[in-house]
């Protein structure tokens, strides 16, 4: 659980985070959106301890960010960044995954269980050997990934993960991500892709100057033309289809399967007319 409240946050006397109040529980995949500049990698350095707040509290199950230290801190939450090199330091997969467990105190006895574990998680089993930096970018990201799952938080942070991957990558993180929130974990995504917000998100936390402009179900986003405009996001290509057609669900997320369904009812009621 992730309780934050009032969080103020200053940086060079420059105010970047304006009395930002939510919480975040277990099993939620949260995406946290909103132009640039407008405070979200601050937000995130507040959950790991990186940054203290200057107003306000940050709480991670319970554990005050203001009191802990960053390494009690990262065994509560996993980051992975958008540049997987920012991350890797060790000279094989395996010894980069066991760093991340020696740093939070995961007993060694619990090493080989956890990195097989995390490699197979992210398609790497068979690359535990092979130095990292000569992988590709989206194995690496993989790397960072396993390092970070082979930790077990109960938060996992995705900054920007699918930047400069491919198609079949991307979905594969996220994927993984959905997963961990299913096995009741908390995510939270941070992104300028909405049609991944759309179709992974189950809330949206939307960030403009400092503030909260909208906490709120994905569709309630993506149908607010103001706030869209405010936020600097565009419209998902499904939800744009969606509006042009006039399907607006009453509850649950827009899915291509009840897009079609709708699309086959007016079909069908078209032919009723026709032939009456």
């Amino acid at each position: 659980m992730i309780r934050i409240r009032n969080l103020c946050a200053t940086i060079r006397k420059a105010e970047i985070l304006r009395d930002v109040s939510v919480e975040i529980g277990a099993g939620e995949f949260v995406a946290l959106v909103g132009p640039n500049g407008a405070g979200k990698t601050t937000l995130l350095k507040h959950l790991n301890g990186l940054m203290k707040p200057t107003g306000g509290t940050v709480e991670i199950d319970g554990i005050s960010t203001k009191k802990a230290k960053t390494s009690e801190l990262a065994r509560k939450v996993g980051f992975l960044f958008q540049n997987p090199d920012q991350q890797i330091l060790c000279q094989s997969v395996r010894a980069e995954i066991e760093f991340g467990l020696k740093h939070c105190g995961v007993p060694r006895d619990e090493w080989v269980t956890r990195v097989a574990e995390a490699a197979e998680t992210v398609g790497l089993e068979d690359k535990l050997d092979e130095d990292p930096i000569l992988l590709t970018r989206s194995r690496r990201q993989r790397v960072a990934l396993a390092s970070v799952l082979a930790t077990r938080p109960t938060t996992l942070v995705l900054d920007e993960p699918t930047s400069a991957q491919d198609e079949i990558e991307t979905l594969r993180i996220m994927e993984i991500a959905a997963d961990y929130a299913r096995g009741g974990a908390t995510v939270i995504l941070v992104s300028h892709d909405m049609e991944l917000v759309s179709r992974y998100a189950t809330r949206a936390v939307a960030l403009v100057s400092g503030r909260i402009a909208a906490d709120c179900a994905p569709n309630e986003l993506f149908a607010d033309d103001e706030l869209l405009g405010k936020a600097a996001l565009s419209r998902p290509s499904l939800h744009r289809i969606a509006r042009e057609i006039g399907f607006i669900p009453a509850a649950g997320p827009i899915s291509p399967e009840s897009v079609a369904d709708f699309i086959c009812a007016l079909a069908g009621g078209q032919t009723e007319e026709a032939s009456a």
